[in-house]
This record gives structure tokens, sequence and C-alpha cells, in this order.
């Protein structure tokens, strides 16, 4: 199998396993509950960090003298 092959069927592996899981998901109500949480918590401190980050980059190469 080549190298090309290989990945190839990595991602037909990992493509299916995401689709099962989507289905299992959508279609049991405990688990979208789960996955809506998992998402608010993640979107809740992934995104302010992230502002955070692009505003003390901002601050430093606007070369502002205060710290």
């Amino acid at each position: 199998m080549t190298d090309e092959n290989a990945r190839t069927a990595a991602n037909v592996v990992l493509m299916s396993a995401g689709v099962g899981v989507a289905y299992l998901i959508l279609t049991k109500p405990p688990l979208r509950r789960l996955a809506v949480r998992a998402v608010q918590l993640w979107l809740g401190t992934s995104v302010p960090v992230f502002l955070i980050t692009q505003a003390r980059e901002a601050w430093v190469e606007s070369g502002s003298r205060h710290a």
C-alpha cells in the first residue's frame, strides 16, 4: 500500500467514524444536550481567550510604550 493510499484509507475510516458519531448524537437527546453543552463551554472559553490574545498582540505591534 502506498503512502497516498494509506492516507486515503485513514481519511475514509475517520470520516465514517465522524458520521457515525454525528448520527448517534443527533438521534439521542441526552447525547445531543451533552454535545450542545460542550460546544457552549468551548466557545465560552476559547473565543474570549482568542480576543484577548489578539488585543494583546495588537497592543504590542502598535508600539505603545505603556505596558
